[in-house]
């Protein structure tokens, strides 16, 4: 919403209600507006912040100086409402941009710093400070932020600089201040900002950094950033990027200065984070999980790493629950819990109230009772001298005093009848008290058992963080005999190829040893063959020689005409005795050069066996030439 009161502007946070909360004079006030001209400029400046579209040629005429423009007939709050705010589309303009104009319309009146410079936050971060307080105040005009919520963003402050908030004193300055609808006005907290009192002794600059790390934590929605290093989805090399963690997506840069985005991880219920062991020399290292990609990175130290888990595990805890914001629903959450302890401050008060007119009924009980005693007292006395008086009358005034007496006897059983009612009241006055100072022991017992809930809660914490170290010790020794074990299997697998590679070399060479024996016993086989040929042939080539000398013999005694046998073998023929006798040892002798020849070859077949060798069979002698030879 858009709160404009007497040249205050104020900003809500509900920008989804049309026509928008206008309250007051707003900007038609005269002393903002005092020309057509300004409420020209202003409504240009707003439809120009707002992205809505508008003619000049309009706006001139809606801001002419007479009496028929519709801001001169109805105020300038009309005209705002009709022609600019009801145009307003949420999300179509910078947010940001309309809180500059807004803090440039208030603070020039209203923003009040040291003139002389030594103001404790500058123009800018006092602008952060506006847009927290509008964030945090209560959504109602004027615009106050209770006392709650001013400690809560003091504390905020102080913690993103490590300083610790005096609480004591913040309370004693708030009991001081006048507060008016139950709290500060943005007016009132910055010039309590600026009088140093809760930020003494700290520089300019930390605060500054301070104010900024909160704003864009609360107003621009930033859970958590600062450097990770982040492993490439193509080259796979590790980088160090800035990264920022908002709801809705975990963007990353090249630099804190956020100059250069680099990409964008959107955020989904889909999507979860967990927890990776170390390696590729990288420690504290965890994924994000999408629909298409898993994102690896690592953080500084476990420290960090739990903290961007955690973060990123609340994000996607907001998208799933369709919140937009962490700090709307913490908004929301600590002012339904201010709203419960009113609500039980206020039963409180009703039942001390209600317990305090028991009291001051019974009080008042027991006095009409003191007061019917003394009455009654009295109305004895009374009895007693009327009896004396009576004594002296007459029979009939006896008689009468006598039913007088009866009254008197009915008019106190009465009484005593309702002296029994009220005390019966009473005690169960009494027993009401009883039961409530029983409900209280009661309600001190619960908070004490909450109290030793949440200190068992923090042991059981530290003990998880302490178990989570353990176990992340123990899962670094186990890596370290899952390295020791993968390199005694490589170098066993070495050995192993080594022994295999070996063996593989004697068999190739039994396998040629196997070859060259084989070829031995072949080369034997064909040697015996061919021996055994020559054999043949050596015994074929003795046949004939034995044949062709029978026939040398026959011829050598060649039978003529007329002779005898007897005288043709000691006759005509006998000069040729000694040619026939040099003719059979020259026949003789050439059959002994043929076994030793066969001889000489059945040794070098049985040399070429025993050696291996694979040469053919030795040359043997022709036996046709050496049958041949004695016809010459």
């Amino acid at each position: 919403m858009l709160w404009l009161q007497g040249g205050e502007a104020m900003q809500g946070s509900d920008w989804g209600v049309a026509p928008w909360a206008c309250a007051g004079a707003g900007l038609g006030a005269a002393h903002l507006l005092t020309t057509p001209v300004l409420g020209q400029v202003l409504s240009h400046n707003l439809y120009t912040v707002l992205c809505i579209p508008h003619d000049p040629v309009a706006l001139e005429e809606h801001f002419r100086d007479d009496d028929d423009g519709p801001v001169s007939s109805q105020g300038y709050m009309p005209y705002l409402n009709k022609y600019i705010l009801d145009k307003v589309e949420e999300g179509a303009f910078v947010k940001e941009n309309f809180d500059e104009l807004c803090w440039t319309l208030t603070a020039k009146k209203n923003y009040k710093p040291d003139r002389n410079g030594n103001s404790v936050v500058s123009h800018q971060d006092a602008f952060k400070l506006w847009c927290l307080f509008n964030f945090l105040s209560e959504d109602k005009y004027p615009l106050v932020m209770v006392p709650d919520e001013v400690e809560y963003l003091l504390k905020k402050i102080c913690t993103a600089m490590n300083v610790e908030l005096n609480s004591c004193e913040l309370e004693d300055f708030l009991s001081q201040e006048p507060q008016g609808q139950g709290g500060l006005t943005v007016w009132q907290f910055l010039d309590m900002v600026n009088s140093g009192r809760f930020l003494r002794g700290i520089e300019q600059e930390a605060i500054s950094m301070a104010v900024e790390e909160v704003y864009q934590e609360v107003i621009e929605d930033v859970l958590k950033q600062g450097y990770l290093w982040k492993k490439g989805q193509l080259r796979r090399n590790w980088s160090e990027r800035w990264f920022m963690l908002k709801p809705s997506a975990l963007s990353y840069y090249m630099s804190e200065e956020r100059k250069e985005k680099k990409g964008s991880i959107t955020l989904d219920k889909h999507c979860c984070v967990e927890v990776l062991p170390d390696r590729d020399g990288k420690r504290c290292m965890f994924c994000v999980k999408t629909a298409s990609r898993t994102y690896e990175m690592s953080a500084s130290d476990t420290r960090q790493r739990q903290e961007w888990t955690l973060a990123i595990q609340t994000a996607i805890r907001l998208q799933a629950e369709g919140k937009k914001s962490l700090h709307k629903d913490l908004k929301q959450k600590r002012r339904e819990q201010r709203e419960q302890r009113e609500q039980r401050k206020a039963a409180k008060e009703e039942e001390t109230q209600r317990l305090k007119q028991l009291q001051e009924e019974k009080e008042r009980k027991l006095q009409e009772l003191e007061l019917l005693k003394e009455a009654q007292r009295q109305a004895e006395i009374l009895l007693q001298e009327e009896e004396q008086r009576r004594r002296q009358q007459h029979e009939e005034m006896q008689r009468t005093l006598e039913i007088q007496l009866r009254e008197a006897e009915q008019a106190r059983a009465s009484m005593q009848a309702e002296m029994v009612l009220k005390e019966a009241e009473a005690e169960r006055q009494r027993k009401r008290i009883l039961e409530l100072e029983d409900m209280q022991e009661r309600l001190q017992e619960a908070l004490q058992q909450e109290v030793k809930a949440r200190q068992d809660e923090e042991a059981v914490r530290y003990a998880q963080a302490r178990l989570l170290a353990e176990e992340e010790e123990k899962l670094k020794q186990l890596m370290k005999l899952k390295e020791e074990q993968e390199e005694y299997i490589i170098r066993t697998q070495m050995e192993k190829q080594v022994l295999k590679q070996e063996m593989e070399n004697k068999n190739k060479c039994l396998e040629e040893a196997q070859k060259q024996l084989e070829e031995v016993r072949v080369n034997r086989q064909r040697v015996d063959q061919d021996v055994m040929a020559a054999q043949r042939k050596l015994r074929q080539a003795s046949t004939n020689v034995k044949h062709w000398n029978v026939q040398m013999n026959r011829l050598m005694h060649p039978i003529g005409p007329g002779d005898k046998r007897t005288n043709m073998s000691g006759g005509v023929f006998a000069g040729y005795q000694p040619l026939l006798s040099r003719r059979d040892s020259s026949l003789k002798l050439k059959q002994r050069v043929e076994d030793k020849g066969s001889d000489a070859t059945r040794e070098n077949s049985k040399e070429n066996v025993s050696n291996g060798g694979s040469s053919s069979t030795l040359p043997s002698p022709d036996a046709d030439t050496m049958a041949t030879e004695p016809s010459n």
